[in-house]
C-alpha cells in the first residue's frame, strides 16, 4: 500500500520535511521556505491564550554587572566597561506542561534573560541544558506535538515521546541530559543556564567571533531524584515559584556567573564537527570558558500575569556587537518567537512595561493595531512613513553585527558534514563522565519510560541509539527495559 503524501495546508506536496531551505549548505535560512514558515506560524497559533511551550513560568528582576574586560570580542555597549550594570528580567519555565502544571517535573527549563540596555533590549533565550533535541526548526512542531498531551487521550503518551526520539537519533545527547540527575532541578536557583545556540560577536574593529553562553549558578547545582520530585510535585505543585519568590523576599538574592566560549570565525569551517549544531557542545579544552560578569536577581514582580505571563522574549532582539550565527534552530527561532508574541499578546506587546526598553526609547513608524494607545502615535503631527522631511527617526547605516558569507544554491539542504559529525559520540561522553550512581539513575529513568512503549520496533530503535553512544550504556538500558516488560 502506497504511503499518503505530506502536503502544505494548500495541498502542495512537501519535498523535504527534515531540512529547512537555506542559502547554500550551512547558510542562513530563506524566507521563501513556505513550508517552514507555515509550520512555525500555525504551530504558534495552536493554543490561546497560554504559551504553546514554556507556559509554566516564574520570573524576577535584577541586574547584570560586567566583571571582566571582553571588548576584544564585542563592542556591545552593556559589556563595554568593567563594573557597568544593566537591569535585567529573567523568566524561568518548564517546557512541556501547561500553565497549571507542577514545577518539580522532569523537563528542560527555560532560562530567558532580557537585558534592558542603553542600545535597546537584548534577549538571550536559552535553557538549563547546553544542547537541544533537534537541529532543524522544521521538526520543532512535530517534536513538541510528540511531547505534549495526546489529542485523544489528553495525556503525555510514552508511545509518542519515544517514537519521535526513535526517528531522531540526534536527540540522544539531550535525552541523556534530560534523563540524568540534572533533569529535575531542585529549584530555579540551583541550576545553570545556557544560551545553547551559537551566536556571533563583533568587536569595534569589525572582527567577528562565534560564542556560546554559560550562566553558572553561584548557589551550586542541586537536583531531585524522580522519587523526590514526585513527592514534591504532589505536595506543592508551585515549589520552584515559591522558592524563588521567598528567597528574594528574604534578601537571599540568587546569582549566576556568565562565561562565554569564543571561537574565531575562521575555525568554524574546519572544526571537527558542525559548530552550529545545537545538539552538540563545544569541548572546553578546545574553547575554554571566559568569565564575563555576574547576574543577580533582587526584585520580585508585583503582578505575575502582567510581568511574567506577558513577558515576551525574542532571540532576534539583538544590540550592536551581537548577532546570529547560521545555527538552523536559532534561525527558525528568530521568526517564531516574535510571531508567537504578536499572535498571543498583540502587535503592540513591546509597549507593555516588562517588554518596553528601560534605558532608551523605542522610535519607529509602527502604528495602530490591536491594543493601540497614544504611546504608538509618536505625537499629533508625527509622520508614519520613512524617509520623510519632518525630522523623523532615521537609519544609522551601521549593521549590528558582521555579515555572514553564503554560497551555493537555494534548496532544502542537510547540514554540512564535518569530519567528526556524529549523533551519538557526545551522548557517550556524557554517560562516561557520570559516576556509577548517576549512571544507574539515568538507566532507571530511561527504562521506566521506554518500557511503557507498546511497539517493540520503537523500543529497538531507541535502544540502538544508546548502544551507539556507549556499549555499556546500551546494554544496561536494554537489560532494564526487558526486566520491566517481563514483570
Amino acid at each position: 500500500m502506497s504511503k499518503r503524501v505530506l502536503t502544505t495546508e494548500s495541498g502542495a506536496p512537501v519535498a523535504d520535511n527534515q531540512n529547512s531551505a537555506s542559502a547554500g549548505i550551512g547558510g542562513p535560512l530563506l524566507l521563501q521556505d513556505q513550508h517552514l514558515l507555515e509550520k512555525l506560524a500555525r504551530f504558534n497559533r495552536e493554543r490561546i491564550p497560554e504559551r504553546v511551550v514554556h507556559a509554566r513560568g516564574s520570573g524576577a528582576y535584577g541586574y547584570f554587572e560586567v566583571t571582566d574586560d571582553i571588548t576584544d570580542f564585542t563592542h556591545a555597549d552593556f559589556l563595554s566597561v568593567v563594573g557597568k550594570r544593566t537591569e535585567v528580567f529573567l523568566r524561568f519555565s518548564t517546557v512541556a506542561d501547561s500553565l497549571g502544571g507542577a514545577d518539580a517535573v522532569r523537563d528542560p527549563r527555560g532560562f530567558a534573560v532580557k537585558f534592558y540596555t542603553e542600545q535597546g533590549n537584548y534577549d538571550l533565550v536559552g535553557n538549563n541544558t547546553p544542547v537541544f533535541f533537534i537541529k532543524d526548526p522544521i521538526k520543532f512542531p512535530d517534536f513538541i506535538h510528540s511531547q505534549k498531551r495526546d489529542p485523544f487521550t489528553g495525556r503525555q503518551e510514552p508511545d509518542n515521546v519515544w517514537d519521535f526520539w526513535a526517528h531522531s537519533p540526534e536527540a540522544t545527547h539531550q535525552v541523556t541530559w534530560l534523563m540524568g540527575d540534572r533533569g529535575i532541578p531542585a529549584s530555579y536557583r540551583h541550576m545553570n543556564g545556557y544560551g545553547s545556540h551559537t551566536y556571533q560577536w563583533t568587536n569595534a574593529e569589525g572582527e567577528a567571533f562565534f560564542v556560546k553562553y554559560h550562566f553558572k549558578t553561584n548557589q551550586g547545582v542541586r537536583s531531585l531524584s524522580s522519587e523526590q520530585a514526585a513527592e514534591l510535585a504532589g505536595r506543592n505543585p508551585n515549589s520552584h515559584q515559591t522558592d524563588l519568590l521567598q528567597a528574594i523576599e528574604r534578601g537571599v538574592n540568587p546569582s549566576w556567573t556568565l562565561h562565554v566560549q569564543v571561537m574565531p570565525t575562521a575555525d568554524a569551517a574546519e572544526y571537527r564537527f558542525n559548530p552550529f549544531d545545537v545538539t552538540k557542545v563545544w569541548p572546553h579544552r578546545d574553547y575554554p570558558l571566559r568569565r564575563v560578569g555576574r547576574l543577580v536577581l533582587d526584585r520580585n514582580p508585583d503582578n505575575v500575569f502582567a510581568e511574567v505571563e506577558q513577558a515576551a522574549f525574542s532571540p532576534n532582539n539583538f544590540v550592536p556587537g551581537i548577532g546570529p550565527s547560521p545555527d538552523k534552530m536559532l534561525q527558525g527561532r528568530l521568526f517564531a518567537y516574535a510571531d508567537a508574541h504578536r499572535y498571543r499578546l498583540g502587535v503592540n506587546h513591546t509597549l507593555l512595561a516588562v517588554n518596553a526598553p528601560k534605558a532608551t526609547t523605542a522610535q519607529n513608524y509602527g502604528r495602530d493595531g490591536f491594543m493601540a494607545s497614544n504611546a504608538t502615535s509618536q505625537g499629533r503631527a508625527a509622520k508614519n512613513y520613512e524617509p520623510n522631511s519632518y525630522d523623523g527617526p532615521t537609519e544609522t547605516g551601521r549593521a549590528l553585527s558582521a555579515p555572514l558569507a553564503v554560497t551555493g544554491y537555494t534548496g532544502t539542504h542537510e547540514a554540512p558534514q564535518h569530519t567528526k559529525d556524529d549523533d551519538f559520540f557526545q551522548a557517550g561522553e556524557l554517560y562516561r563522565l557520570m559516576s556509577s550512581e548517576e549512571r544507574s539513575r539515568l538507566v532507571a529513568n530511561i527504562a521506566g519510560g521506554l518500557a511503557q512503549v507498546s511497539r517493540d520496533d520503537v523500543i529497538e530503535k531507541n535502544l540502538a541509539h544508546f548502544h551507539a553512544a556507549d556499549p555499556e550504556y546500551g546494554r544496561r538500558v536494554e537489560e532494564a527495559v526487558h526486566a520491566l516488560r517481563e514483570d
